[in-house]
């Protein structure tokens, strides 16, 4: 028997020894071999809509993982903490000097991205 049957019972499954295999591209067929690569760019933050850096001081530890932090220029920002600091259990206390990103979009929203002491 030259093809083993299908679980479901009835015919063996025919394969049809002329057609492309292998490949990712719609038909099946293998990618020319002539293409390189694509490289992917990484995204430029220089777009003019990137966050506003700044140095504070965190002045009081709200609830959630939320903080108040006060820069030089007296303004107040409602900050959390990023991603990575989550991850590598940063901990934050009120006197903490602090890196944070503020966005162009809400000036009184930030994000805490690094601790400086």
């Amino acid at each position: 028997m030259a093809n083993p049957p299908n679980n479901r019972g009835g015919k063996p499954q025919q394969r049809n020894n002329n057609a492309p295999r292998g490949g990712n591209n719609a038909r099946g067929g293998a990618r020319p071999t002539n293409s390189a690569p694509v490289k992917q760019k990484k995204a430029v933050e220089d777009d003019g809509e990137g966050e506003i850096e700044m140095e504070g001081v965190v002045s009081a530890v709200l609830a959630g993982t939320m903080f108040r932090v006060k820069v030089a220029s007296g303004h107040e920002f409602l900050a959390h903490i990023s991603g990575k600091m989550r991850k590598r259990f940063i901990r934050l206390v009120v006197g903490d000097r602090v890196k944070i990103e503020v966005s162009p979009y809400d000036m009184t929203k930030a994000r805490i991205t690094f601790r400086l002491n």
